[in-house]
């Protein structure tokens, strides 16, 4: 009986469902830029997902909350409402013999339906939690962060001589013409930020550091009131 690896390649009798934490990646299907895959934050939160010890790692949820990029070819969004009924009932599922559930999230504009999904199953009794592949002072999409981490995680996938700076206002800027007219309102190259200076050493680096605080995040398990596992002491020693 096993209680960690690849969910998919077991057979029903290896799986210790009572010990077992299953995670979950949780990504999308949008664009990156002229330079990376549409499936950019699905590697990325398979890849943190895959490092973590000790858990059984499940496929990736591949399409999430997407709707802003939705004037570029090739994306493809669920919606908000339509990924929290996957969530919630993926939940629901795995509850029924896995000890706990953790989704780990490559996209931002998941977020709500992952903390109204998450606070439902807690709710219900099922101890399901989330954790955001979050980067501190990263730029925002398709920027230096995202291609670093690709040029880490997968260097042939990278377009490197298509990388182009984007639109590098502050997000917070940006973000009413964002809500009202989506990306393409903001950046004509689907861009924020400037990946020009990405290199695999800072993806390297980035990467570890990000794996390093989900795992600490992992072994405390203490989910904050929107369910998501909180990872590091704020100054009154609680942790964030």
């Amino acid at each position: 009986m096993t209680a960690s690896g690849p969910l998919e390649d077991a057979v029903w009798t290896d799986v210790d469902g009572d010990s077992a934490t299953v995670v979950v990646p949780v990504g999308s299907l949008e664009q990156h830029g002229p330079h990376l895959p549409l499936d950019t934050d699905t590697a990325i939160a398979a890849a943190v997902a895959g490092a973590l010890p000790g858990v059984l790692l499940a496929p990736a949820i591949a399409y999430g909350a997407s709707g802003e990029h939705e004037a570029f070819p090739g994306t493809v969004s669920l919606g908000a409402d339509a990924l929290e009924t996957v969530l919630v009932e993926y939940g629901r599922s795995a509850c029924r013999w896995a000890g706990r559930v953790l989704f780990v999230n490559g996209h931002g504009g998941n977020g709500p339906a992952l903390v109204k999904a998450v606070a439902l199953l807690r709710y219900e009794g099922r101890d399901v939690a989330w954790v955001p592949c979050a980067v501190p002072r990263a730029d925002a999409h398709a920027g230096r962060t995202e291609t670093s981490l690709l040029l880490h995680l997968s260097p042939d996938r990278v377009r490197l001589s298509s990388a182009e700076p984007g639109n590098t206002e502050p997000l917070a800027s940006l973000m009413p013409r964002l809500r009202e007219g989506g990306m393409v309102a903001v950046s004509a190259n689907g861009v924020l930020g400037d990946p020009t200076g990405a290199t695999a050493a800072e993806g390297a680096h980035v990467f570890g550091a990000l794996v390093e605080r989900v795992s600490k995040a992992l072994a405390r398990w203490e989910p904050g009131p929107d369910g998501r596992l909180r990872w590091k002491p704020d100054p009154d020693g609680r942790l964030t």
